[in-house]
């Protein structure tokens, strides 16, 4: 059986904790595959994300060195809210024989219970989860009973909104997004109003 780990996010930019995190689950879970999945229209952000042009193409420059890494572009293509459940049965119903992994932060696994028939979904995936060692996951007790594994992910205190602030402030973020992003946002001249 085919193993592939989803993982989705706003990726508003990528930065390097999400490619370690994709990196590390490859291995510990023994993945042919792990597909990023930029949201299109979250249904739960309440700020303004960047287009989906560019978080796309910064997504595309931060997997371009490993081959198991590819771009799904269904939210990016569904109009309105997008919700994890449709995509993963849209990729279930294209590809049978599949065993989908779906790849999270912690952040995510604590507010699963509030993701739109969450239940359903979780009966389509197992849970890989992003534990920093010594954390303790918060988690909704019913999710807790649910198939997953823990993917342990070395300490990186990285954060897409640290990026943000650093490239409003004129700061530095080259040791937080891979090179070829921070190229990109520079160009670009994305974020220099913080946000």
């Amino acid at each position: 059986m085919k193993r592939v780990g989803l993982f989705g996010g706003s990726f508003d930019p990528v930065h390097n904790a999400h490619v370690a995190l994709a990196t590390t689950a490859l291995g510990q879970l023994a993945l042919e595959q792990v597909r990023w999945i930029p949201v299109g229209q979250p249904w739960q952000k309440s700020r303004h994300l960047s287009d989906a042009e560019d978080r796309e193409a910064m997504v595309r420059l931060a997997i371009a060195g490993e081959p198991r890494f590819s771009l799904e572009r269904s939210e990016l293509r569904r109009r309105g809210p997008t919700f994890t459940l449709d995509t993963v049965r849209e990729l279930a119903a294209a590809e049978p024989g599949t065993k989908w992994f779906l790849i999270l932060g912690q952040d995510q696994y604590a507010s699963l219970h509030t993701w739109r028939d969450w239940r359903e979904l979780l009966g389509l995936v197992t849970l890989a989860i992003a534990n920093r060692p010594g954390a303790a996951l918060a988690v909704n007790t019913q999710i807790a009973r649910a198939e997953h594994q823990t993917v342990l992910l070395p300490m990186m205190d990285v954060s897409s909104t640290e990026v943000r602030r650093r490239v409003a402030a004129g700061e530095s973020i080259a040791d937080l997004v891979p090179e070829a992003v921070a190229r990109y946002i520079e160009q670009r001249r994305l974020y220099l109003a913080a946000g």
